[in-house]
């Protein structure tokens, strides 16, 4: 099946498509900031899926899409960590042959899972675009599928799925925040969730540091943004001038979007370490920044916000534990 947008029904088919591989992962209650919000706050836990994101979802989607002589040729994908070790894990189990890009600014934790997985890794570039080029020359050279981390119909779908599932689990949603960066899980979510409620206030939550979708949401038109170093590195990156599903998505169905700075992530990863007893990655954590820090004016009666990832490097969670973490603007 192809199909040129995605709809719910994509989301529902997908849903039904996955099941094996992925998890309904659980809606948890924060206590902590139901108290300080003054509002019920949830917690949508993807930390805790299979691969240690979300990302297994619209991976999952995609590849069991493929036609059998696509699964034959193998796939290739460009990745911040997440993409590419779902895109491996899937792949894995499927008996499918993967190449994965990535850049030299993708921590060494991610890079290393997604070598054990055994799909073939490609380090190429400074940043997420320089590999992105990469890739794409290697698609052609190898005659390979690209399965694109956000850009796809499929892998869009994929990751709306978690829509469906707030919905289920909490009918009642006032206010959604989703971490944003590509705009596939954002765009997913959004589309399930106006789909079948459209009074609910969808939220874009992205950091400070070269935050693509939110500029080119500014200009009206996708822009080049130069990618900068950021705790969450599972974020960054640029969404693709040739952009075909995700801008128009959220362009669309989002409602509002919100910046937190790297102080404020690391504050949320501290928070959910200590609050919740969770192992949470930056890129995973801007959501939780955005109520930390009321970033949001109206919230409503229930709040959802979607904890993304949590492959963050030991050292790092560490040294932002004890409050001595990369890119921390210099005191004066």
């Amino acid at each position: 099946m192809r199909y040129n947008k995605p709809q719910l029904e994509h989301i529902y088919t997908a849903r039904q498509r996955i099941q094996s591989l992925v998890r309904k992962t659980t809606l948890e209650k924060s206590p902590w900031l139901t108290t300080f919000l003054s509002t019920n706050t949830f917690l949508k836990l993807e930390n805790r899926q299979v691969t240690g994101s979300f990302k297994i979802r619209g991976a999952a989607n995609k590849l069991l899409s493929l036609s059998d002589e696509e699964k034959t040729r193998g796939v290739i994908t460009v990745s911040s960590g997440n993409h590419g070790r779902a895109v491996s894990y899937v792949a894995g189990k499927l008996g499918i042959r993967a190449v994965i890009c990535l850049s030299e600014a993708v921590p060494k934790n991610k890079v290393q899972a997604i070598q054990e997985l055994g799909a073939e890794t490609v380090v190429v570039g400074k940043t997420y675009d320089d590999s992105a080029e990469h890739a794409a020359l290697l698609q052609g050279e190898r005659g390979l599928t690209m399965v694109h981390p956000f850009d796809d119909p499929f892998v869009i779908a994929g990751q709306g799925t978690i829509g469906v599932e707030l919905i289920e689990d909490l009918p009642h949603i006032d206010t959604a925040i989703v971490p944003l960066s590509g705009g596939g899980l954002l765009g997913g979510i959004a589309l399930a969730l106006k789909s079948l409620k459209p009074t609910i206030h969808v939220v874009g939550a992205s950091m400070e540091r070269g935050p693509a979708m939110v500029e080119s949401l500014k200009a009206g038109h996708v822009v080049d943004v130069v990618e900068e170093p950021t705790l969450a590195d599972a974020l960054a990156g640029g969404i693709g001038l040739d952009n075909r599903y995700t801008f128009s998505l959220i362009q669309e169905y989002v409602d509002e979007t919100v910046l937190v700075s790297e102080e404020e992530i690391a504050a949320a990863m501290t928070f959910a370490l200590e609050k919740h007893h969770l192992v949470v990655e930056g890129g995973g954590a801007v959501g939780i920044a955005a109520l930390l820090y009321t970033k949001i004016g109206q919230l409503g009666k229930n709040v959802t916000v979607v904890v993304s990832g949590g492959n963050v490097d030991l050292r790092v969670l560490l040294k932002v534990a004890q409050g001595s973490y990369p890119y921390q603007k210099e005191k004066s």
